[in-house]
């Protein structure tokens, strides 16, 4: 039930306020955190609003409410048996009592060393790396992906979780043969492939329905695992001090011999496996156990306190264990013996020999020699059992070894991909992250990983399936300590985490020998590895899925920012790399779609472009609060590339004019003002008329390129998105509507560089769809420095524009048009333009038609001084009312009028199939009435089927042809 007022109200005396403002609260941890699984209510803070506007009693937010619903006590691990044990559990595998006395007899006691340290090297790295990064703030479930994809984004979380997962599937199979083929030599049976697939089957069906069972099943079982572990290595190393016996001696075991000791030092590779790199590859999987208690962080207490000290000690014990059973295997044990009694020289004291088992007082040679011996490190598995002072208590630590790493990888795969399959990353995986239980297990991931486990337990040969495993927990491991040394370096102010005892150097030096060490063990596996974690990056990247993890990526980006930014403030601007960076007077982008594409279009990629938006002051409350991260969101799902910001002024040309000065970072500064034609200028208030263009002129003495756009239709489309009823439509009484509103229903070009995703917050404008084979009559009627070439240029380096013809049309007399056409084609060539056509206009000076002026004469009447008003004085009425048109201005502009009117009326002629008008726009004298100037644009472009940009560089050169 819902409190009281006043029972929220005591509840907000129980919290404690500091003395500034009784609502004012002092800093607390529930204001940070982002879950409430520990049974806290969420708390927030008062906004700023509420402390600079108290609120009454009864404006209070109603409080949080309960929900009834019983406390569900969930198992959490502590860092003993959740993080050392799980880890001790999983890094002792197969590896150790199956392969690692044989990989002492074929490397030798100090190659077996190096690769010992090699893999521990590696992994204490990685370990430290991991230590750091689940210590820089709360780890949730899913241990290696969670912390890759939180550090180094989706791109490459998304990938190595995807193989971490497989890679943790196949761990589980390895471990499971492992433990069929002990099970097979207890047994004796004879096929040995087949027998190993059976058992395995029927292994992994039951560590399922652990699984199932739920985690606090899966701890017990792992306890009693780890105690017969321990059993099993104390029972060994008790055996290596214990006399042999006849039985023992024949196959290779003769205590501690420093002759078996010398023998063994040094390597003696054999077979097609008999190389370092092939001995270092089945060995590694066995250090591969480091991240178990990473990969159920969720189901730890303390996480960032139990994964570095549980993970560091369990290498420490693991790695000291190797160690011990290297060295005291390779001298006790020879490498050949046959296992028969016969062989002994008591028997047979006649025979000469040569070997090491002759001083041993044994006949080994003839075996030696035919490589027919079936016992000694190099030719039995099982030597830890011969050694130990019971062979079953080593059967029963193998058993533990190999299904409770099986388990914990089984366990630790599902977790993993149920965290990617949450994020959404991929699609069709969803359907295996579903939960259940209170724990949410996620008991399809345990189906689907147990069928991967399946298929490679059917393969039925440890040593094919250990190289594959070590490259992709290699791969991760690369990967894990790349995000270390990338979040250290981007020198984040979010990297904070309370593990210390790490180096980003000693994490680039891993995560190099790692990727190093994927191509010497098995190349082609490293090969398809990378292949395959390409393709999903290049599908993330695709895609982009719509989150804000805080990565080093981001960070990392906006260093080179601000590096690239300040350099670029050292470096003198020069005309070759000018670029149009544009600040485009949209008001809310989504209302002028048309100019938001149509400056998209030539700005992408190569320039910039932000949208500005001047809110009224009176205005301002009627704008939604989050109506910026709506607008954004709205530029985004568009594909236009642009910035956003608004800014409250008190007039359009004030908010212009303090954007121009503060808008840009260094040389990403706006250099071109782009605004939408003021279609209703005719009937709006005079002083909106006056503000509008004043903004232009303010442009011009900002020595800005002006470029503005008229469509026949106008450009805004608030009337279209209140029709559909579309929640995005926001208005701003800074920029009038226009007389009707714009929508483009044209065929778009399937491969547009500005598309609307086909959200139904998007209205398509003319500038999404393909121009095809129309022109873009350019008529350069003043010299600029080269804006009003340039843009149209850039227009067709777009994909719906590049089929487009520029044709330039230019003013020339009858007598000199040859001579003009060649100058002009001469200058364009130098500019390196591929122009269709240029034309030059010999008869503008010829008078327009009679309509045309009169329309001309209607459309600024009701701006001119009547004859009582021009009687007084000019001067004061003009100051009072700066947009009304006097007969002297009238005068001194008729010429111009007469050649504007006439040049309209020959465009409208050359250019009815156009795409694009872009004809120069006139600078308006600075006595030259607002009123006046915007009948001047009027008559320029009236009237033209297609989009018009009326345009003006800043009178610099903004285009050349020397190459310095």
């Amino acid at each position: 039930l819902q409190m009281s007022k006043l029972q929220y109200l005591f509840l907000l005396d129980k919290i404690k306020m500091s003395f500034y403002n009784p609502l004012d609260p002092v800093p607390k941890y529930d204001f940070y955190a982002k879950d409430t699984w520990s049974g806290r209510i969420k708390s927030t803070r008062p906004s700023l609003d509420v402390l600079r506007k108290p609120p009454e009693p009864d404006d209070l937010p109603p409080p949080p409410e309960e929900d009834g619903r019983p406390k569900v006590k969930l198992v959490r691990f502590g860092w003993v048996l959740g993080v050392m044990i799980r880890c001790m559990l999983n890094i002792w595998g197969v590896i150790m009592y199956l392969r690692l006395p044989w990989i002492t007899s074929q490397a030798g006691i100090i190659l077996t060393y190096v690769i010992i340290f090699m893999s521990v090297t590696i992994t204490t790295i990685t370990a430290t790396s991991v230590s750091a990064i689940s210590t820089n703030g709360k780890v949730y479930s899913g241990g290696t992906y969670f912390m890759i994809s939180r550090s180094l984004g989706p791109e490459l979380g998304a990938p190595i979780g995807l193989l971490f997962a497989f890679a943790n599937a196949l761990a589980c199979s390895l471990n499971t043969v492992g433990f069929a083929e002990t099970v097979r030599d207890v047994l004796k049976m004879v096929d040995d492939v087949n027998d190993v697939r059976i058992i395995g089957t029927i292994t992994v069906i039951l560590l399922l329905c652990i699984t199932f069972a739920g985690m606090a099943w899966e701890a017990k079982a792992q306890i009693l695992f780890f105690i017969a572990l321990l059993l099993s290595l104390a029972n060994y190393f008790v055996g290596t001090v214990i006399p042999s016996s006849s039985e023992k001696q024949a196959m290779g075991f003769f205590g501690y011999r420093a002759e078996i000791f010398v023998e063994n030092l040094l390597p003696s590779f054999r077979g097609k496996d008999g190389s370092f790199f092939r001995m270092f590859s089945i060995f590694f999987p066995s250090a591969t156990g480091i991240l178990s208690g990473v990969n159920i962080c969720g189901d730890l207490k303390d996480p960032s306190g139990g994964i570095p000290k549980g993970t560091l000690l369990a290498i420490f014990w693991t790695t000291l264990s190797y160690l011990l059973i290297s060295v005291t295997c390779a001298a006790s044990v020879v490498r050949d013996a046959s296992g028969s009694l016969n062989d002994s020289l008591a028997l047979n004291s006649s025979v000469h020999c040569s070997g090491l088992g002759c001083k041993l007082g044994w006949n080994f040679d003839q075996c030696e020699q035919n490589r027919t011996c079936s016992f000694g490190l190099a030719n039995h598995f099982q030597i830890l059992a011969i050694v130990s002072g019971s062979g079953h208590l080593i059967t029963i630590g193998i058993f533990a070894a190999t299904l409770s790493s099986a388990l914990g990888f089984l366990v630790s795969a599902p977790k993993i991909f149920q965290c990617l399959c949450k994020d959404n990353i991929y699609p069709y995986i969803g359907f295996f992250g579903k939960g259940y239980g209170k724990n949410n297990e996620p008991l399809r991931g345990y189906c689907l990983m147990f069928f991967i486990a399946l298929a490679f337990i059917l393969i039925g040969d440890l040593n094919t399936i250990a190289p594959l495993i070590s490259n992709f927990f290699l791969c991760s491991y690369g990967l894990i300590n790349f995000s270390t040394f990338h979040a250290s370096v981007t020198q984040s102010p979010g990297w904070r985490p309370k593990y210390h005892y790490f180096s980003p150097w000693t994490s680039l030096f891993a995560a190099v020998l790692s990727f190093l060490l994927m191509f010497l063990f098995t190349w082609w596996a490293a090969l398809v590895t990378f292949a395959i974690v390409l393709c999903l990056l290049g599908y993330v990247n695709y895609k982009k899925p719509p989150v804000n993890w805080g990565t080093s990526y981001q960070a990392g980006f906006y260093n080179m920012a601000l590096s690239f930014s300040m350099s670029l403030s050292g470096v003198e601007d020069h005309v070759k790399n000018y670029r149009p960076q544009c600040l485009v007077l949209t008001g809310p982008p989504n209302v002028r779609p048309a100019l938001v594409d149509f400056v998209g279009t030539f700005t992408k990629n190569i320039s910039l472009m932000i949208c500005g938006n001047i809110i009224m002051e009176d205005e301002k409350s009627s704008f939604p609060q989050h109506s910026t991260d709506m607008l954004v969101d709205w530029l985004n799902q568009r594909k236009v590339r642009s910035f956003y910001t608004s800014f409250t002024a008190d007039s359009l040309k004030e908010g212009t004019h303090n954007l121009m000065q503060a808008s840009g970072l260094g040389k990403l500064k706006p250099n071109t003002l782009v605004l939408g034609y003021k279609m209703n200028w005719q009937e709006c208030k005079p002083e909106s008329l006056q503000d509008y263009v004043n903004t232009i002129s303010d442009a011009f003495d900002s020595s800005y390129g002006i470029a503005i756009l008229r469509m026949m239709d106008g450009l805004d489309v608030t009337a279209d998105l209140h029709s559909a009823g579309r929640s995005s439509a926001i208005d701003n009484p800074a920029f009038d509507a226009d007389e009707a509103p714009q929508c483009e229903k044209d065929e778009t070009d399937q491969n547009s560089d500005i598309s609307d995703d086909g959200s139904n917050e998007q209205v398509r404008s003319v500038f999404q769809t393909k121009q095809g084979r129309k022109s873009i009559d350019i008529y350069w009627i003043s010299d600029d420095g080269g804006l009003t070439l340039l843009v149209p240029y850039l227009l067709t380096r777009r994909n719906r524009w590049k089929k487009s013809k520029l044709r330039v049309f230019i003013l020339g007399g009858r007598e000199t048009m040859e001579e003009d056409r060649k100058d002009m084609k001469m200058l364009l060539k130098r500019f390196r333009l591929e122009i269709e056509d240029i034309v030059v206009i010999t008869d503008v000076d010829k008078a327009p038609l009679a309509k045309a002026l009169q329309r001309y004469e209607e459309t600024i009447a009701p701006f001119r001084l009547s004859e009582e008003q021009a009687g007084g004085d000019i001067q004061e009425l003009k100051r009072l009312s700066p947009w009304k048109i006097s007969n002297k201005d009238l005068e001194a502009i008729q010429p111009k009028v007469e050649r504007t009117v006439r040049l309209n009326e020959i465009i409208k002629k050359n250019s009815i199939h156009a795409a694009l008008v872009v004809i120069s726009l006139p600078v308006p004298d600075v006595t030259c009435p607002s009123s006046l100037y915007m009948s001047w644009m009027d008559a320029l472009s009236y009237g033209i089927h297609c989009p018009v940009l009326l345009i003006r560089g800043n009178q610099e050169n903004v285009m050349t042809f020397y190459c310095q």
